[in-house]
């Protein structure tokens, strides 16, 4: 049976759990030199010591772009003004889903540890990132989304 457990978890047929009652969203911000934003995250966190995307779990309504905005504000210090929308990438489970938000930083800006999920932060080159030991979802999306974040395509 597939249910919220409480604590912030939603669980699947399987038993398998995923974050965020009302599913989650990240940010993959491309630089205008063609670099993506990329969290190490913690090793206390799930999948911790992986590379992916700041974001996290969605509030109740809460639109997929203000909601990977927002945790990317929160955990690498992103000045919102600084993103442009270019397009969203949906994993719908049926019961939770998680949208990839990919957009432009108009410039870049330094990123900032400003909390404790994160291990570091770095903008890095599109060709260097499946070098990385990646999350295992974002390395499932990362060959799709890789063909269309470079600069000047689905602007």
């Amino acid at each position: 049976m597939t249910g919220e457990s409480g604590d912030g978890w939603v669980h699947g047929p399987d038993g398998s759990r995923y974050w965020g009652r009302f599913g989650a969203a990240g940010l993959l911000l491309v630089d205008p030199h063609g670099a993506v934003l990329l969290q190490h995250r913690a090793e206390w966190s799930h999948f911790g010591g992986t590379w992916g995307i700041p974001g996290g779990a969605r509030h109740l309504g809460e639109s997929a772009f203000d909601a990977a905005v927002r945790e990317t504000t929160e955990e690498a210090g992103l000045p919102p003004e600084l993103v442009v929308h270019r397009f969203e990438s949906v994993l719908d489970l049926g019961f939770w889903s998680y949208t990839t938000v990919v957009a432009d930083a108009v410039e870049r800006f330094e990123p900032r540890m400003t909390d404790p999920e994160s291990i570091a932060l770095s903008w890095t080159p599109i060709d260097d990132v499946d070098a990385l030991p990646l999350h295992p979802r974002f390395a499932e999306a990362w060959p799709a989304l890789r063909a269309r974040v470079r600069p000047g395509v689905d602007r």
